[in-house]
């Protein structure tokens, strides 16, 4: 099992930024995926970014189209410690963000944006967007 904490979040206004961070204890060998989603209320979770990783092979990021040219994810490998950078945030951006691992290696957008892919999760960050 892996245990993942986010932190980060907070109240920003609409075009400002924040970074999210998401720390792994555990079984941090057997991941290959973290995935950051997210919830607004009175709507389902859903995809924002992803990046998938194996020694010795390529590392690919994913984003959904609705973050693209905004979000950037990293991971920090000595810290076991993935980031989302969050830039020209907008209200609609407002929600628990969640990380989440996955012990699939996977170069398909499909498979790192289904949450199906991933077995332990964060317990989430609140984003809140101001106008």
């Amino acid at each position: 099992q892996v245990r993942l904490l986010e932190s980060g979040g907070g109240l920003v206004q609409a075009g400002g930024s924040l970074r999210l961070s998401c720390a792994a204890s555990g079984r941090t060998f057997s991941t290959h995926a973290i995935g950051w989603f997210r919830q607004a209320p009175g709507k389902e979770r859903e995809f924002v970014a992803a990046i998938a990783w194996r020694v010795g092979s390529v590392t690919y990021t994913y984003y959904a189209d609705f973050v693209k040219g905004r979000f950037t994810i990293s991971r920090d490998n000595a810290k076991d410690t993935m980031y989302l950078q969050m830039n020209s945030l907008k209200p609609e951006d407002t929600a628990v963000y969640y990380c989440a691992a996955s012990t699939y290696y996977s170069g398909t957008y499909y498979q790192n944006s289904n949450q199906n892919s991933y077995d332990d999760w964060g317990q989430g960050t609140q984003v809140t967007v101001s106008a």
